[in-house]
């Protein structure tokens, strides 16, 4: 683990293990000078998709309970250690190294005997992995993955998974949106607060 990391409490007497935000920008500028080609770690931050899908998923808990989940580019996978000891299984996952050492950190230090930390990617994501539930936090900002993503996600739907995805309403993203339309089942709009300002996030539940 490359970030320094604190303790913090958050909602539902859930506690995680997190990069020190006043530590990460420094940090970052610190490998930048080693190696260019260092990625900025979004993943480092718990964002607002994240937090609407997680006070989501408190809300409708039979989304996921006994079920077999597996998030997909989670970050620091606020929403799966949230829903972990209802889950009957849950695959907690990020292609960045240093956010699934993170995930296994959290893994541990929440006693998840249920849950695993893997470093996938979408790219080129196994096909072997199966789940009842797929859950997708803030994953459609970059228009040249969007491609592989819609591919992965209406692979999981033909096999019969239910997709959740939490996003803010991007302009750039609504053509991710449209692709996906007709297997839309159900979609509200939410409000998180962040950074002293209100991000509206969309959220839908997708399947055949």
């Amino acid at each position: 683990m490359n970030y320094p990391i604190q303790l913090v409490k958050l909602k539902k007497g859930l506690s995680l293990y997190v990069p020190n935000p006043e530590n990460v920008k420094s940090t970052y500028e610190h490998m930048l000078e080693k190696d260019p080609l260092t990625p900025f770690p979004f993943w480092a931050k718990i964002w607002a998709s994240s937090k609407a899908l997680t006070q989501y998923l408190f809300e409708h808990p039979e989304l996921v309970r006994g079920k077999k989940v597996i998030e997909i580019g989670a970050g620091i996978g606020q929403p799966s250690f949230a829903i972990a000891a209802i889950c009957k299984e849950i695959v907690i996952s990020d292609h960045n190294k240093d956010a699934v050492e993170l995930i296994t950190k959290n893994i541990h230090h929440l006693g998840c005997n249920n849950a695993t930390a893997m470093c996938l990617d979408w790219n080129v994501f196994p096909e072997s992995i199966k789940a009842d539930v797929i859950l997708l936090s803030d994953i459609n900002y970059a228009p040249e993955q969007f491609e592989p993503l819609l591919k992965l996600i209406l692979q999981y739907i033909l096999d019969g998974s239910e997709i959740i995805i939490a996003t803010p309403q991007r302009i750039m993203a609504s053509s991710f949106i449209e692709k996906l339309e007709s297997n839309i089942k159900h979609s509200i709009t939410t409000s998180v607060n962040e950074e002293d300002k209100t991000v509206a996030i969309s959220i839908y539940i997708l399947g055949r």
